[in-house]
C-alpha cells in the first residue's frame, strides 16, 4: 500500500515521498494529459524506464495516440491510448495535469494519485503533490526523481528527457530557463541524447498535411499592434487531411512577428468548441488569461477552450489580450 501522506496537500519532501510510494508498490499507472506533447510523451517513457529499473510494473496510458513526431522516441510504442482504466494499481502517476479531468481517462479517481507538475496553474488535487513552477519541463522533475532513486540515466531515458526540455521551452526560447536548464541539457547529452537527431526529428519530420494546414492558418493571420491571431476551421482540417497533432506549433507563427507581444491560434473543433493556444514573449502572462477562461499552462505558453462560434471566440480572447497589452509598461531591455 502507498505511504500515508496528507490528502490534497503538498509534501515538504516530495521526492522522498514519491520514492517511498514507488518502493512499497509493485504495479503503477503512468498517465499524462490528453493530446500529449513532447514533455508528456518523453516524461512518461522516462518514468516507465525508471520503474522498470526498480523492478516494478508500469502501464503508460493517454487518451490520445502519440503524435507522429514523437513515435520515434525509444519505447514510444509502450504508451497505450485508452479512455478508461481497470485493474489494480498501487498508485497512478499523473504528469503535468492540473486535474484528473485533464487526462480524459476514466477510472483514475479510485486510485492513490501522485501529481507531478510544473505549470504555473498547477494545483494540489492529488494524494501526493509535487508542483515546481521553476522547472523548465516536467521531464526535469522526472530527472530529479531518477537521480534521487540512484537509477541509471540510459541513452534512451536521456533522449526522452532531452526531448521534454527542447519542446517545452520552444527550443530554449521561453519557459523557466536558467543556467541549470542548460546544465541539465548537457548532462543528458553526455548520457547519450543526440541533440541534432532529436531536433531534426521534432522539427524536420512534419507530415505534408501539417505544412498545408500551416498555410491555411497563415492566410487567416491578423495583427493589431502587439497582438497577432490566426485560426483554422473544421473545413481547413478536412481539406488538408490534417490530424489534431498537426496544430501543434502553429501558435508560434504570430509570435515571430517583430513587435508582437502575444499571439493566439484558434482551432474550430467539429463538435462545436474552439480550442485556443496562446503564446507570449514574457510581458503578457498568457497563463493568467487562459486560467481566467478555464484553461491553464505556462506564463508564455498556455491554452483554453471557448464556446463557439469562431468569430465570438476571437472577439472574446482579443478583448482579454487587448486589456493585458494596455496594462503593459514601456519595454526595456538589451535590444531596445
Amino acid at each position: 500500500m502507498p505511504a500515508a501522506v496528507p490528502s490534497n496537500g503538498t509534501s515538504a519532501n516530495p521526492i522522498a515521498e514519491i520514492l517511498e510510494v514507488l518502493r512499497r508498490g509493485e504495479r503503477f499507472l503512468v498517465c499524462s494529459h490528453s493530446r500529449p506533447d513532447g514533455d508528456a510523451v518523453g516524461s512518461m517513457i522516462a518514468f516507465g524506464i525508471l520503474l522498470e529499473q526498480m523492478g516494478k510494473r508500469a502501464d503508460l496510458v493517454t487518451a490520445d495516440h502519440v503524435p507522429a513526431i514523437y513515435r520515434g522516441l525509444p519505447a514510444a510504442q509502450s504508451i497505450s491510448s485508452v479512455l478508461s482504466v481497470r485493474g489494480s494499481y498501487d498508485a497512478v502517476i499523473l504528469l503535468e495535469c492540473d486535474g484528473i479531468e485533464r487526462t480524459r481517462v476514466r477510472g483514475l479517481d479510485q486510485f492513490f494519485l501522485i501529481n507531478i507538475d510544473h505549470h504555473v496553474t498547477g494545483r494540489p488535487y492529488a494524494n501526493l503533490n509535487w508542483i515546481d513552477r521553476s522547472a523548465a519541463s516536467v521531464g526535469e522533475l522526472v530527472y530529479r526523481i531518477v537521480r534521487a532513486a540512484g537509477a541509471v540515466i540510459t541513452p534512451e531515458m536521456a533522449t526522452c528527457l532531452y526531448t521534454t526540455i527542447l519542446t517545452d521551452t520552444g527550443s530554449f526560447t521561453y519557459g523557466s530557463l536558467s543556467a541549470g536548464t542548460f546544465a541539465l541539457a548537457r548532462d543528458l547529452v553526455l548520457a547519450g541524447a543526440d541533440p541534432i537527431a532529436i531536433a531534426q526529428r521534432v522539427y524536420f519530420s512534419n507530415p505534408e498535411s501539417k505544412v498545408f494546414l500551416l498555410g491555411a492558418a497563415i492566410r487567416n493571420l491578423h495583427r493589431d499592434r502587439e497582438i497577432a491571431w490566426l485560426w483554422i476551421n473544421n473545413d481547413d482540417m478536412v481539406r488538408t487531411s490534417a490530424e489534431e497533432e498537426d496544430c501543434e506549433g502553429i501558435a508560434n507563427v504570430g509570435l515571430g512577428i517583430a513587435g508582437v507581444e502575444a499571439s493566439v491560434f484558434l482551432r474550430e473543433v467539429r463538435e462545436g468548441p474552439i480550442r485556443l493556444s496562446l503564446r507570449g514573449k514574457g510581458r503578457v502572462n498568457v497563463a493568467a488569461i487562459a486560467e481566467k477562461l478555464g484553461g491553464g499552462g505556462h506564463e508564455n505558453a498556455a491554452g483554453c477552450t471557448l464556446d463557439g462560434p469562431l468569430p465570438r471566440a476571437i472577439e472574446q480572447i482579443l478583448s482579454e489580450l487587448r486589456a493585458a497589452v494596455a496594462a503593459l509598461k514601456p519595454a526595456s531591455g538589451a535590444f531596445d
